[in-house]
């Protein structure tokens, strides 16, 4: 009988699957990631159910949704107290467990990773060059790079580890994380342009509201800091600040930019422009070739790993090694960066996994994966009760190159942070499958912090992902898709029916709801009148 399997779950911070060369988009040349998918399985359909930092961390940790684990924006603390993944191997199965880097899940007695025998972690985002840690309580600065480091101490606690039992651990990046510094190595990549996105122009026509009013835009609200350039001194007119207190700028979009001037960091270089369209193109080509010099740095560093396990006899074999993000990101897509939203380029995350016992080399899946099922996946390789709090699903069979007749083809997205200061971001929920994307914007902020009142118009979005994988048209009032519509919204239902989460759009009017859109008749509606029978 085969032993149970070490656990290295390897996580970066917003990076977007088209930012590895494996996905096929062609930007960047990632040979250290794609030998994961070479050697191992490629997910195109893993999806993030809150596309933002804290909550998919919390999420990924706990194995249940945000409304259940009570992480749902980027201003919560997760309470320690609760039970996770690591818990469940360390007294479980005996697994010895470890968390090094990003933690961003809060500070102090309550706050502070529980569950593993060894943590060293940055305090909020980190730095990228000399970062603090803080390691089992203490505060140290470390020297260097900070992808460097976090695999360093994540090969040191390998090698010092007890051989005679299994492992699990969290190695989690700081990178490409914005503002994007890259290591000083690095700093000569990507000199040719990178090609701009079919949607970098997009005029959010038929659309939610939700697309026009967000603040992640490249033209508009990309800063100085992010851009490496000098940031003026002056008011408004060089530059409007995202937040009071905040010290960075947002670069300026005049209309006449014949006046604007930029100046690079490090080597003073002047930039001129002779239109909007220009400005726009060249404030996309900094930020895209900052943000792939700094992944060239996470792609050497899980070579670095890798190449450890291959020359340590038996752990190759008898290690899973997993690479994602903690969601998606925007490279330009729809003229946006960031994430938070449930378009596809944001709600994707990659996912690579190697595991020679089990997963054939060059595998790919088309199946629908969450991650709130990789914490009862990993349960389920350790061969340890799955508890019943979980609410993911093992996905351990397909794995194997079998998938269940049954399996989950929905993923589920809710994005509790409406209008936040900076990003402007609405508040919505919704469901995907093979071929459709159901969106819900509620607009409402149920009085979280770091957010401001809601009051917008509610709206719906569905999109055919596969006549329109660009997402451009809103088809949700088409008359071709009312069956589409009706069938979306069951599955919608269904899903927050079985997690326990509020279906806001039937709160209020939802009697006008169930019976105003071509008769539909939602099935909460039934259970409503049939609940005491």
């Amino acid at each position: 009988m085969a032993t149970a399997p070490n656990i290295i779950f390897i996580m970066a911070d917003d990076h977007a699957a088209k930012a590895i060369s494996c996905y096929g988009a062609g930007i960047n040349h990632t040979p250290n990631l794609d030998r994961l998918a070479k050697e191992g399985m490629r997910f195109n359909h893993c999806y993030v159910t809150n596309s933002i930092c804290t909550p998919s961390r919390a999420t990924i940790l706990t194995g249940v949704h945000n409304h259940v684990n009570g992480v749902r924006t980027l201003v919560s603390d997760i309470d320690n107290r609760l039970p996770n993944v690591a818990k469940q191997l360390r007294v479980g199965g005996g697994y010895q467990t470890a968390m090094i880097g990003k933690w961003h899940l809060g500070e102090g007695p309550r706050h502070e990773p529980t569950g593993f025998d060894y943590w060293t972690v940055l305090p909020g985002q980190g730095d990228y060059h000399d970062p603090m840690m803080i390691e089992m309580g203490s505060r140290v600065v470390e020297k260097g790079y900070a992808t460097d480091i976090i695999t360093d101490k994540s090969i040191s606690w390998i090698e010092k580890r007890d051989k005679s039992r299994p492992f699990f651990l969290m190695c989690h990046h700081k990178a490409p994380h914005r503002s994007w510094e890259c290591h000083p190595k690095h700093k000569h990549l990507y000199q040719e342009d990178v090609k701009l996105p079919d949607t970098f122009t997009d005029d959010y026509k038929n659309r939610a509201r939700a697309a026009t009013v967000a603040k992640m835009k490249v033209a508009d609200d990309l800063t100085y800091g992010d851009l490496g350039l000098v940031q003026p001194e002056g008011g408004d007119e060089v530059g409007e600040r995202l937040v009071k207190g905040w010290h960075e700028r947002k670069i300026p979009n005049p209309k006449d930019v014949t006046s604007l001037r930029l100046m690079d960091r490090e080597t003073g270089v002047m930039f001129t422009f002779t239109s909007q369209t220009e400005l726009a193109e060249f404030k996309f080509q900094r930020y895209m070739k900052r943000y792939l010099r700094t992944i060239a740095s996470i792609d050497e560093n899980v070579g670095r790993l890798l190449d450890y396990l291959d020359s340590e006899a038996g752990l190759a074999e008898s290690t899973i090694v997993i690479y994602t993000s903690d969601q998606g990101f925007f490279l330009g897509e729809h003229g946006w960066f960031d994430k938070r939203f449930m378009y596809e380029e944001s709600f994707q995350m990659p996912f690579l996994i190697r595991y020679p016992r089990e997963i054939q080399p060059q595998s790919v899946c088309d199946d629908i994966i969450s991650n709130v099922d990789f914490a009862p996946t990993f349960l389920d390789f350790a061969s340890i009760r799955i508890p019943s709090y979980m609410q993911g699903v093992s996905f351990r069979s397909l794995l194997q190159g079998r998938t269940p007749a049954d399996w989950q083809q929905v993923a589920y997205h809710r994005y509790w942070m409406h209008r936040d200061v900076i990003h402007d971001a609405y508040a919505h929920y919704g469901v995907r499958d093979q071929r459709y994307k159901l969106i819900y914007w509620y607009n409402e902020d149920f009085g979280l912090e770091g957010t401001r009142p809601g009051g917008e118009e509610k709206e719906w979005e569905l999109f055919d992902c596969q006549e329109d994988p660009l997402e451009l048209f809103n088809c949700y009032h088409d008359p071709r898709y009312q069956e589409v519509v009706q069938t979306m919204t069951k599955k919608l239902e269904e899903k927050m029916l079985e997690i326990g989460d509020e279906p806001v759009h039937l709160r209020d009017d939802a009697w006008n709801y169930v019976n105003g859109v071509n008769g539909t008749v939602s099935i909460l509606k039934d259970k409503i009148l049939n609940r005491n029978h």
